[in-house]
C-alpha cells in the first residue's frame, strides 16, 4: 500500500514549506510564549468565571 503513494506527500507539502517560509515585514510577530500565556490566562479566566456563577 505505502509503495503506491511513493514521494506524493512530499512534494505537495514543498510548496506550503516555501509559503510559511517566506519572510514577510508586514507580518505581525508573536512571540510563541505570549501565545501560550494568553491561553493559559484564558483558560484560567474561563475556569474562574464558571466558579463565580455557580
Amino acid at each position: 500500500m505505502s509503495g503506491s503513494q511513493g514521494g506524493g506527500g512530499l512534494m505537495s507539502s514543498a510548496g506550503l514549506v516555501r509559503y510559511f517560509d517566506a519572510e514577510d515585514r508586514n507580518a505581525i510577530r508573536i512571540d510563541p510564549k505570549t501565545v501560550v500565556a494568553f491561553g493559559v490566562l484564558f483558560g484560567v479566566l474561563v475556569q474562574v468565571l464558571n466558579v463565580v456563577s455557580l
